[in-house]
């Protein structure tokens, strides 16, 4: 078993899980096993020509946990090679593809978009055109997120200024 085309680059931010209130959860970073959303560590440079790691490797590399991996893997999204023994080997493209899945999630992209979206590019270049749609329609919905988002920072520091002028009892 090999793993598929990446459609994203290796860079990293910090991420946290959405999901949507009908799916099951993947653990990770802000789920109920977790009581802080970690910071993703940037991966290392050169990625590209590194060779395969274990999944708790792979899970460290992209800040998820390998109970996620392993869910994305059930749900179709990745499919990691296995070694002789049996044992998940995440490739450069696999860890990418991690990447693209984790900050689509935090963008609030739904698992079944997503799922979609990975059918589509593994029936190739024909299904550009609707990929493109489909990163379109996300893109709108990350701008209006970051516009509510700017509002509720404007409303925050505004409390906070209203409440300098008021000393804690």
């Amino acid at each position: 078993m090999t793993s598929t085309v990446v459609e994203a680059p290796a860079e990293s931010e910090p991420l946290a899980g959405t999901r949507e209130p009908d799916e099951p959860a993947p653990p990770g970073p802000g789920s109920e096993t977790e009581s802080q959303p970690q910071p993703r560590p940037e991966p290392e440079p050169g990625l590209a020509e590194r060779n395969p790691v274990g999944i708790a490797e792979a899970a460290a590399i992209v800040g998820l946990t390998a109970h996620t991996l392993r869910y994305y893997e059930q749900q179709g999204l990745v499919l990691p090679a296995r070694n002789s023994a049996g044992y998940r080997e995440y490739s450069p493209d696999a860890l990418r593809r991690l990447n693209f899945l984790s900050r689509m999630r935090v963008s609030g992209m739904p698992m079944r978009e997503l799922r979609r979206y990975i059918t589509l590019v593994e029936q190739g270049d024909a299904t550009i055109p609707d990929r493109r749609a489909m990163m379109h329609a996300q893109r709108d919905r990350i701008r209006l997120q970051l516009r509510e988002l700017g509002l509720s920072l404007e409303t925050t520091e505004f409390k906070i200024h209203a409440y300098d002028g008021h000393p804690e009892p």
